[in-house]
């Protein structure tokens, strides 16, 4: 259990924070504890810690740096939200005599459960995202297909919505270049496919 330690940290800090709300920083302490635990293990016996923030969720940010982004390397980086649903599916329902591991070896109730980074009582992605599908359509018009918001807006999208996924992928190009290496998969993936400067004179606003 990560318990202790995070009621350490909040010990530790709550001098300084003191007259403070509890925010995305108290939640992201979860993760960074997470990150201390496994990192830990892997100095001790030897495994790489992967890390399993998919291309949706490393496309907005939607990771912590040094929590869930810590480790050596990403399987799953430049793979779609919606993608991976489709591949567990996949995984689950080809089960050949021969194939390796379990039958279905990735429970319903994970696929079935709304996807959620767990920090907060009752979080759900949705509250902070709209739906993968809807995401990941926009994210592609903007990463691989390179296409300008009114032209995704053409493809059944509000301004409003586009516009806020460009900025939220132009300001988390900083998390993305301390994100650990992982497969090419796409036609496109972050880094050497698709540079895009930190500075501020290069954001979209």
């Amino acid at each position: 259990s990560i318990k202790p330690a995070i009621e350490a940290y909040e010990a530790m800090l709550g001098a300084l924070f003191k007259g403070q709300e509890n925010d995305l920083t108290e939640e992201n302490l979860q993760s960074r504890a997470r990150a201390i635990v496994l990192m830990g293990l892997s100095n001790k016996f030897g495994p790489m810690v992967v890390t399993t923030g998919n291309k949706s969720e490393m496309a907005v940010g939607y990771a912590t740096l040094y929590g869930d982004m810590c480790g050596g390397f990403n399987p799953i980086k430049d793979i779609y939200k919606s993608k991976l649903f489709e591949i567990c599916e996949w995984r689950n329902n080809n089960n050949l005599d021969d194939l390796l591991g379990k039958k279905r070896p990735i429970p319903s109730n994970i696929l079935k459960k709304p996807p959620s980074a767990e920090l907060r009582l009752d979080q759900k992605d949705s509250d902070s995202l709209p739906d993968y599908k809807v995401l990941d359509d926009i994210l592609f018009g903007l990463i691989e297909l390179e296409l300008t918001v009114e032209e995704i807006v053409q493809r059944g999208h509000t301004i409003e919505e586009v516009k806020r996924i460009q900025h939220l992928l132009y300001v988390a190009e900083y998390k993305r270049r301390q994100a650990p290496p992982g497969v090419k998969i796409g036609t496109k993936n972050f880094g050497k496919d698709r540079r895009y400067p930190i500075t501020n004179g290069y954001r979209d606003q």
